[in-house]
């Protein structure tokens, strides 16, 4: 009797879900004009089933899909996020701050990605950070984070609790958390975002999750498009954040174009969202590059992603022993960025000073070393 009844209650979740979805593409996948918005509970719901996997594989396509053609409105985008969030390992760490980077998931393809060297340089000067990401993602298959960092010898397959204690540690203060850790469920669908081609809303949300929290959390993300700084900022304060800060990077990532006027939005607790310009001649930003151009351009095309990701790896270790260039510049200016939104530097001067000093001495540096040293230990462990 018991498998019977197991059965029979398996078969009628089975019938909710194929219900509640019929429902939900009829509302969302009926063309520009009679297409309904979700609520809040709806999108969460329908993104919890595909999440679990319950729902139809076609089905959980188009909807991603439909939502993207209508346009999600910030309901259904705090339903995903919710679903994201519930799915989501969470880890408290004991700190008082901690930036939270979430740079493009789907990489770089025309200029170095400068960023995944952000967090150790942030950790010298005194601010505990984080970065999230997975090793490739469409439409762009950009190099990412994951690619630099494992080029650089650095772990990218630490678990929750491993990038915890790395941010714990005195002498480290950083880490890589990468999506296949920190959400299995959502980690499982790169494959059908693939093949789905455009970017759903799951490209605007992943960026939240943030799976490790301090006492204070402070989310630093990208955009490129002028109406997502609200957006960010609003999910930002659902999802926990004590603050943001929303920038308009070089190919929607956090660190601004080198050689021109930017803009980046940010609050701080209940305030409101404020928008800020960006002049990298304030922060004595000297370059003739918008960011860190790829070496030998010309044959950029034919070259094998692990080789650019190598020469990033490069490049970041030698902006952190001190070399000159736009590599630093970056470094310097998405540093900077944090010191003043943080309180942590009167001024962009100052802020520059303060970088110039953990880059120049070698702490920062150091930082990124103890991680490497980490890893290469574990391995010799291991085997």
């Amino acid at each position: 009797m018991t498998d019977i009844s197991q059965h029979a209650g398996s078969e009628q979740q089975m019938d909710l879900v194929a219900t509640d979805m019929r429902r939900f593409l009829q509302q969302v996948a009926t063309g520009p004009e009679l297409s309904k918005d979700l609520t809040l509970d709806e999108a969460r719901t329908a993104m919890e089933y595909i999440l679990e996997g319950r729902a139809d594989e076609v089905q959980a396509a188009v909807f991603l899909i439909a939502l993207r053609m209508k346009r999600e409105t910030l309901d259904e985008l705090l339903g995903v996020l919710q679903a994201l969030l519930g799915r989501t390992k969470h880890i408290e760490v004991d700190l008082p701050d901690l930036v939270d980077l979430a740079d493009p998931f789907d990489g770089y393809q025309r200029g170095m990605p400068i960023a995944p060297f952000l967090p150790p340089v942030l950790a010298a000067c005194g601010i505990p950070a984080v970065s999230n990401g997975v090793e490739s993602l469409g439409p762009k298959f950009g190099i990412t984070a994951s690619r630099v960092l494992a080029a650089a010898c650095c772990s990218v397959n630490l678990t929750t609790q491993a990038a915890a204690d790395q941010l714990t540690d005195p002498d480290i203060g950083w880490a890589y958390v990468d999506q296949r850790e920190s959400c299995p469920d959502l980690h499982r669908l790169l494959e059908l975002r693939r093949r789905i081609v455009k970017r759903p809303c799951l490209t605007t949300v992943e960026v939240l999750v943030g799976p490790l929290r301090a006492v204070r959390t402070h989310l630093m993300t990208g955009y490129v498009h002028k109406p997502y700084p609200p957006i960010y900022t609003a999910l930002a304060r659902a999802a926990g954040y004590a603050s943001a800060m929303v920038v308009r990077g070089v190919e929607g990532g956090v660190i601004p174009s080198l050689n021109q006027a930017s803009k980046y939005f940010s609050y701080h607790g209940d305030s409101k969202d404020r928008e800020f310009r960006l002049d990298p001649g304030a922060a004595g930003i000297q370059s003739a590059t918008r960011t860190a151009p790829w070496p030998e351009i010309e044959t950029l095309l034919t070259t094998a992603d692990s080789d650019k990701a190598r020469a990033c790896a490069e490049q970041g270790i030698r902006a952190l022993s001190g070399e000159a260039g736009p590599f630093r510049e970056g470094l310097v200016y998405g540093t900077a960025l944090c010191l003043t939104h943080l309180g942590r530097a009167a001024d962009w001067m100052s802020a520059r000073a303060a970088v110039s000093e953990v880059l120049d001495s070698g702490a920062a540096l150091a930082r990124f070393e103890r991680v490497v040293a980490r890893r290469q230990g574990q391995v010799l462990s291991d085997g």
